[in-house]
């Protein structure tokens, strides 16, 4: 479970309701007037944070403070504990641990080797035979015998072949082997872009449902308090049973809402473990990334169709394809080779004690003349992608800027929809305070108390869960202009770069080991 400190929470507690009676002390904190801290009792089983309270007459200072402490860290001057977990710190984790971001690189590095392998290529190929037998010899000539011998043969060669000139297609698969490379290392981009948003979310999600959390409990307690006033009230005839009967009712519901909060608490924890790495603990509020964000929509737009991986992944799968299509036709320009052969043969049938040494040297010409129409169907088919490939970076150039627009208008929507929830909460407050007063003379009923305290919740809940949306909207907008990454975010990681493996092993000639010892 989340932890708070008991000093948090009272400076929270300050913060949301100045002037309004709040006092701090060593083992906690109070408000109101004696007599309304003792209407309500102290409970902490419906404070998981593991600070101690006395609840106050109304849920409303509580209910502020958990908002400040848990949400709206982006308020000036606001501290948290110092061995809180900061997104940053969740998000370097992420970085460097999670496991959808360490497969995805570990393809990259696999793309990588396709670069040596296109460029074996050029560089001669050796091979050595060697063979050895046994043989036996007679031959006969009008019933005598005139020669009778047994020989071990023993055969050895060396041969060296070398590509002299194959059409340019070792040279375009290189380069089309470099822009696979190219394209792994942008996907790769995509995949710290997608955890790191993820992790945001997860981030996110544990602060809304601890919130959400505090309040349905918070909700039930005051629920309860209702009830037993209700029944009090009930004892001496200034209600009747119907009003009982309707609290009950409303506490039953309120605790089935907090059973519901607690297990969508449980599943964001859950979330947070497959993203991050490890149980969230001490989770400090987070801010939108803001200062980080593209100044306009126009900007957002520019700087995405530029820059995000997915469309520059698209583009170099259109270079794939065009350098395919220069391979497929170099299939029908000649080729030429050169080969050395060396051999040195022993003891061949027939002959003992006999050896044989050998060298040549050849050059082979290779002219394709036809066979059959299957190159020219592959050089057909080869350009028939390459139109395919440009038709799906215009997919993702689309995709991209649709995401863009929406990632902008969602985040002001946010910021605007923050403003109306809070007046609404205030607004709800002064009617609840109203309701109740009304009540007490009564010129309202318990049904009316209910039903403003529940107006209330849903105003907080609805607050809540808009200014998670804040947060998470600003990293969203980031990753759909192509921005969001560990060096914008200022993430205290070692930064992986893929071309350190790719410079250990694009000249390699010769071993099994990877770079990093496997």
């Amino acid at each position: 479970m989340i932890k708070i400190s008991n000093g948090a929470l009272r400076r929270a507690a300050a913060r949301a309701c100045p002037g309004s009676g709040v006092r701090a002390f060593a083992s906690g904190w109070t408000c109101g007037s004696r007599e309304e801290r003792a209407f309500f009792h102290s409970s902490q089983e419906w404070f998981p944070f593991g600070t101690k309270l006395n609840p106050c007459k109304t849920s409303e200072l509580l209910a502020r403070a958990v908002f400040l402490l848990v949400m709206s860290s982006w308020s000036p001057g606001f501290s948290v504990d110092a061995r809180a977990e900061t997104m940053s710190g969740a998000l370097a984790k992420a970085y460097g641990y999670n496991p959808d971001l360490n497969q995805q690189r570990a393809a990259t590095r696999a793309a990588d080797e396709g670069v040596p392998r296109a460029t074996a290529g050029w560089r001669p190929v050796l091979s050595a035979t060697s063979s050895i037998g046994a043989a036996s010899t007679k031959t006969v000539d009008r019933g005598v015998v005139r020669t009778d011998s047994s020989t071990i043969p023993r055969v050895s060669s060396i041969a060296v072949t070398q590509l002299l000139y194959n059409g340019g297609r070792t040279g375009n698969t290189v380069r089309q082997a470099e822009s696979t490379v190219m394209q792994s290392r942008e996907t790769l981009r995509l995949s710290e872009q997608e955890v790191l948003a993820a992790g945001s979310t997860a981030y996110m999600n544990v602060l809304r449902d601890t919130a959400l959390l505090q309040l349905q409990n918070n909700n039930v307690e005051v629920l309860k308090q209702q009830l037993k006033q209700t029944e009090d009230r009930f004892q001496v005839g200034e209600v009747t049973r119907t009003d009982v009967a309707q609290a009950q009712a409303s506490l039953a519901q309120g605790q089935a809402n907090a059973f519901q909060a607690r297990f969508d608490l449980q599943n964001s924890i859950a979330i947070y473990r497959q993203v991050i790495g490890e149980q969230p603990r001490n989770l400090e509020p987070a801010r939108p990334v803001e200062p980080l964000m593209p100044r306009s929509l126009e900007s957002a737009l520019g700087l995405s169709q530029k820059q995000h991986p997915r469309i520059q992944a698209a583009l170099h799968a259109v270079d794939v394809a065009a350098l395919n299509v220069t391979v497929q036709e170099g299939a029908l320009l000649p080729s030429v080779t050169a080969t050395g052969t060396a051999s040195v043969s022993r003891e061949p049938s027939g002959f003992p004690n006999y050896q044989t040494k050998s060298m040549s040297a050849v050059a082979t010409l290779s002219v394709p003349i036809y066979e059959g129409g299957a190159t020219y169907s592959a050089i057909r088919q080869a350009k028939e992608l390459v139109g395919q490939a440009r038709l799906q970076a215009d997919v993702q150039r689309e995709l991209v800027r649709s995401g863009v627009i929406v990632a902008w208008g969602g985040y002001q929507t946010t910021k605007l929809t923050i403003q109306s929830f809070q007046a609404q909460v205030r607004a709800n407050e002064i009617a609840l305070e109203g309701v109740r007063e009304e009540a007490k003379v009564g010129q309202r009923t318990t049904l009316d108390v209910l039903n403003a305290q529940q107006t209330l919740l849903n105003s907080r809940v609805s607050l809540v869960t808009a200014q998670r949306n804040q947060v998470v909207a600003s990293y969203a907008l980031l990753a759909a202009a192509g921005l969001l990454s560990a060096d914008t975010l200022g993430l205290r990681v070692t930064t992986y770069d893929p071309t350190l493996h790719f410079d250990q092993v694009k000249d390699k000639w010769i071993g099994t080991r990877t770079p990093d010892g496997n």
